[in-house]
């Protein structure tokens, strides 16, 4: 007659375990992802969209998003060659510009001191302030060309200032909204030639701008 096999208990509850671990540890990289990539603290205030996170400038009926890094030398073509003709269709009423201050890692690193960051950090920081001197100072940060190690935080505090907002020094120093930052980066939004990421990138009630030079054709012409 066979002999009855005994059940290797040790052995089920060793298996038990170590599915066990085996679980633990893929909720934890799980958490250790979602923790990395949370956006951190919200910026608030009147002139920032609780949705998007835009930077929302004038009121007019066409809507002009635009993704940019100070650190972005085709950023700063941009706002020489586009921003007279920005600035005059806001004056007259026809445009609601939307700020997205990003960081490009590659930017980012590329001054040595995140100056990508910190100075989208900065623009959140003067926005949720006082909205009125958010492109004021957007305008400033762009006009000195950032290049090098960019500007420091003292700089980019007394640009703020210049522009009226105050208040906002640990904001900045502290780095406030740089989780933030990162996390509208991700949200750039793909160039549908190329399906590429990357800035200036600008959008104009919905379509994406394949940028020309030409801010008549590109902005002016195509307003609704």
């Amino acid at each position: 007659m066979a002999q009855a096999q005994k059940t290797n208990w040790f052995a089920i509850w060793i298996s038990v375990g170590v599915v066990a671990a085996l679980v633990l540890v893929g909720a934890l990289v799980v958490w250790m992802n979602n923790s990395a990539n949370a956006p951190g603290p919200r910026p608030a205030g009147a002139g920032i969209n609780s949705e998007t996170g835009a930077i929302e400038v004038g009121s007019g009926s066409n809507e002009l998003d635009i993704w940019f890094d100070f650190y972005c030398p085709h950023c700063q073509d941009f706002e020489r060659e586009y921003g007279s003709t920005v600035d005059d269709l806001l004056e007259q009423g026809d445009l609601q510009v939307n700020l997205f201050p990003v960081a490009l890692a590659s930017l980012n690193a590329a001054s040595g001191t995140d100056f990508s960051k910190r100075s989208a950090n900065a623009l959140y920081c003067v926005a949720e302030a006082e909205p009125d001197a958010a492109y004021p100072f957007m305008q400033a940060i762009f006009a000195t060309d950032p290049t090098g190690p960019g500007l420091t935080d003292e700089e980019l505090i007394a640009a703020a200032s210049d522009a009226g907002a105050t208040g906002i020094d640990a904001c900045v120093t502290d780095r406030e909204y740089v989780d933030f930052v990162d996390a509208q980066t991700r949200e750039i939004p793909e160039n549908p030639e190329t399906g590429g990421q990357g800035t200036p990138t600008v959008v104009l009630n919905g379509d994406f701008i394949q940028l020309t030079g030409d801010p008549e054709a590109d902005l002016v012409a195509r307003l609704g």
